[in-house]
């Protein structure tokens, strides 16, 4: 009996020690730490008294610890002091989580959240499936508040989500997934087990699809889409069939931070906690006792920014075709900007030249993005935007990060969701 306890506990120990190495395989190299530190800075130093008070940038600082108390400090009071009437429920729910991140109570936006979401419909039977990305986060903010009065609220968003049938979308798949999973984790002593199965079978369906969205250089859809399924497939009860290589992910999210991907502070707050080991679930365990600021070591070698002055020139089309829109055109202008200038730079010259290209932009937490042109504007109602485009392939940054090349073609589409 001796013998079998002992060889018991050997395999055990033995187990134990392979799952401390394969969580240490997935973590940064401490060689490539001061990358990581490089893009951390970036998106603290975004922090302003003028600029967007953006609580995923505060969720992200408080999970992976800051650098800039005083950073922290003001957009902990500027989401405090935020008004929560012309927020959409995913940003009401940012803020409760962000808030709930600096130890501080949200108040009333709490239960503001959970009435709203008592509420809440999809907007058609088939609703595109990123308009479930800001119900996921209420689900979420509102399990880490009171699971017992989410239970029916997130038996009702799961349901609906078994029933649509819109393309599969990998960030809100991995939202609905850190949701589910938080109420799958907390689902009351004596509450019926039907529950658990339902909540089962969309994190079962759900991770399925996100694993088939993993290219084989560890991406997971995009690579600003990879931080939060990174996050989905590390905490989910429910695995997929495709086993998940954690570090091939982790190793090229290095090599596209080395290139300079990461600049925008919104991506960073989506990656920077995974990166860490963190996730969206541990908002509720962030220790906010006070600390001294710690000095990141940065990498020695930054990027360097454009080194040329020469020009580029960039092909610009404005295409309106949507039948019911007054207005219909399509006008194509060749445009020439300063080598390393952002797309934004490209929209101002076209404009500058001709009226017929004359753009507006709303701030949101992922920058500016452009609202309106030509006196078109998006209709969340009509469910129609501004699509830019890079020849045929939508562009996954926004105007103000993108950097066109050369003889690139540019396309911003009126488009209907």
């Amino acid at each position: 009996m001796a013998w079998f306890s002992l060889c018991l506990l050997s395999l055990l120990w033995a187990m134990a020690a392979t799952s401390t190495q394969t969580r240490s395989s997935c973590s940064v190299p401490p060689a490539q730490q001061p990358l990581v530190n490089g893009i951390q800075v970036l998106m603290e130093n975004s922090v302003a008294d003028s600029a967007y008070p953006n609580p995923s940038v505060l969720i992200a600082m408080n999970l992976v610890g800051t650098h800039n108390l005083e950073a922290q400090k003001l957009l902990t009071y500027k989401l405090m002091a935020s008004d929560t009437a012309g927020l959409t429920i995913g940003q009401l729910a940012l803020t409760v989580m962000a808030l709930a991140s600096s130890c501080r109570d949200p108040g009333s936006k709490v239960s503001i959240l959970q009435s709203r979401m008592e509420s809440w419909a999809p907007s058609r039977p088939n609703a595109e499936a990123s308009s479930f990305y800001g119900p996921s986060l209420a689900i979420l903010a509102l399990c880490q508040k009171n699971p017992e009065t989410t239970l029916p609220i997130a038996a009702r968003f799961a349901k609906t989500v078994l029933a649509n049938s819109s393309p599969f979308n990998v960030d809100t798949g991995a939202m609905v997934t850190l949701a589910l999973t938080c109420m799958y984790n907390k689902i009351p002593v004596g509450s019926e087990e039907g529950y658990r199965t339902l909540f089962g079978q969309v994190l079962k369906d759900t991770v399925e699809n996100i694993s088939m969205r993993i290219k084989d250089n560890g991406i997971i859809g995009d690579i600003y889409s990879t931080g939060l399924a990174m996050q989905a497939l590390s905490v989910s009860p429910k695995q997929p069939n495709k086993e998940w290589n954690c570090k091939k992910t982790m190793d090229a999210i290095l090599n596209e931070i080395k290139q300079g991907k990461f600049h925008n502070p919104m991506s960073v707050a989506q990656i920077l906690p995974s990166l860490e080991g963190k996730t969206y679930l541990d908002v509720p365990h962030v220790s906010c006792s006070p600390d001294h600021e710690a000095q990141p070591t940065l990498p020695n070698n930054p990027s360097p920014g454009p080194t040329s002055a020469s020009e580029i020139t960039v092909t610009y089309t404005v295409n309106n075709q949507l039948r019911g829109v007054e207005l219909l055109f399509n006008v194509t202008t060749n445009v020439s900007v300063r080598s390393g200038s952002v797309l934004l730079v490209v929209l101002e010259e076209a404009q500058r030249k001709n009226p017929v290209f004359k753009f507006e932009t709303t701030m949101t937490s992922w920058g500016l993005v452009v609202s309106s042109i030509n006196d078109i504007s998006e209709n969340v109602n009509h469910r129609t935007f501004w699509q830019f485009l890079t020849g045929t392939t939508p562009l996954n940054e926004g105007v103000a990060d993108y950097v066109p090349v050369n003889h690139e073609h540019i396309t911003a589409n009126f488009t209907q969701y």
